[in-house]
């Protein structure tokens, strides 16, 4: 799964305060997420971030152009 820093992630399962979409803010073997519901970060290894994460809703690519 190719990520970047900004792209907007929707996961398989509610973050305990509702939310499902996450935003990226680290990248590398670790991928480190912001909860856009209630700001909480959490950072996981590139293996469980690709089983959790459902689709990839919006880019880095689409808010710039």
């Amino acid at each position: 799964m190719d990520v970047k820093i900004g792209d907007l992630v929707e996961t398989k399962k509610k973050h305990p305060c509702g939310s499902v979409t996450w935003v990226v803010i680290r990248t590398g073997m670790d991928i480190k997420m912001k909860c856009q519901g209630c700001g909480r970060i959490v950072m996981l290894d590139r293996e469980k971030f690709e089983k959790r994460v459902k689709r990839i809703l919006e880019t880095n690519e689409t808010k710039e152009t």
